[in-house]
């Protein structure tokens, strides 16, 4: 009988110690999926990719994907930005990034607006 509850009771500290940690180790797993859900699904992925290679590389911005970013909104562009250039890859770079990221927010505004 003791040897049971000496059982229970490791398998009851297992338990424990998967329910705390296991939620710390997936936040960024859900927040990768949180913006999947409620971003990325509304813009096509041609000009994901288009406006990616404009803000991290030397990407010429297609025009008429200007229309799907600002129907993407800002807060969308802004998060998926931040969370690719959040990356330890490109760490003391960001500031570049979120700069290249606000002026094609704001020439696809202003295309936007004159369509």
């Amino acid at each position: 009988m003791a040897k049971l509850s000496s059982h229970v009771t490791a398998l009851f500290i297992v338990v424990a110690l998967v329910c705390a940690f296991v939620p710390v180790f997936s936040v960024e797993e859900v927040e990768a999926k949180t913006l999947w859900d409620t971003c990325l699904v509304k813009i096509t992925p041609k000009c994901a990719l288009n406006i990616i290679a404009v803000v991290f590389g030397n990407g010429t911005l297609i025009e008429s994907c200007c229309q799907d970013l600002v129907q993407e909104g800002k807060v969308c562009h802004d998060n998926l930005i931040k969370y690719i250039a959040d990356r330890p890859s490109l760490i003391g770079r960001e500031t570049q990034y979120l700069k290249k990221r606000d002026d094609v927010w704001s020439h696809c505004v202003s295309i936007s607006k004159t369509a």
